[in-house]
């Protein structure tokens, strides 16, 4: 899959290096807690208000970091029931 990212980072000309295994983790915890359609959506949300927010490493790990944390929030309460979003 590292391969498969660099590609599309030259592809895409994206230059930023982030921590894969925080962003996979992040689409688990949507996928199993909110909706399995909600991961590939909020992934794209995550790198777009890290862009908005000036880009590099630290702000998509914040905005990976907010969104965990609200998948996880979102997960907890019971008339979000996962896969009714």
């Amino acid at each position: 899959m590292r391969r498969w990212i660099e590609d599309v980072k030259s592809e895409l000309g994206v230059e930023v290096d982030v921590d894969v295994a925080e962003l996979l983790d992040m689409t688990k915890v949507v996928a199993h807690g909110v909706a399995r359609p909600a991961a590939p959506l909020t992934s794209f949300l995550v790198g777009y208000a890290a862009a908005q927010a000036g880009g590099g490493p630290e702000a998509v790990a914040e905005a990976n970091r907010r969104v965990t944390a609200l998948a996880e929030r979102w997960a907890a309460e019971p008339e979000n029931s996962a896969g009714t979003a």
